[in-house]
């Protein structure tokens, strides 16, 4: 099995998260397909203001992303602190069931905890089990909060 490694994006992954951003959204999701200017824009605002969010790859050895989470951080007023929230988590459907998605959730976790935020929340679909088990087996709990959602 080929070591994977797990670090925070940089410049030179832009076509390849790119790519996988695009799996995420249109195959996962089945979402839109996002103009390659916008989703380029996104990866980069984010490369440019770490204090807004950051990005996590999951890296093989032969220097193909096979992963990536994204963070993104704004303030919780109970606690007086920032806190992040954990909106994407993604590793391609070939590589699933190498602990891959445990290695990325971990470094977001790790990365919280570090920077002393809050905490870190997230949500799934109701129908997305198979998430919901890594989720169940990294600690978490089911919250009693409802989402909303008004476009």
């Amino acid at each position: 099995m080929e070591t994977v490694n797990i670090r925070t994006v940089t410049k030179d992954d832009i076509p390849q998260l790119f790519e996988l951003m695009n799996q995420y959204i249109v195959d996962f999701y089945k979402c839109p397909h996002p103009s390659e200017d916008s989703l380029k824009k996104l990866i980069n605002h984010l490369l440019e203001n770490p204090y807004e969010g950051i990005q996590f790859v999951a890296e093989k050895e032969t220097n193909q992303l096979v992963g990536f989470a994204t963070l993104y951080f704004t303030f919780n007023t109970l606690e007086v602190k920032r806190m992040a929230i954990l909106y994407d988590l993604f590793v391609t459907p070939n590589i699933r069931g190498q602990k891959i998605g445990e290695r990325l959730f971990n470094t977001c976790l790790s990365y919280v905890r570090e920077n002393d935020y809050s905490h870190m929340i997230w949500e799934t679909a109701h129908d997305n089990e198979v998430a919901q088990k890594l989720y169940d087996k990294m600690g978490a709990k089911k919250q009693v909060w409802l989402n909303y959602e008004i476009k």
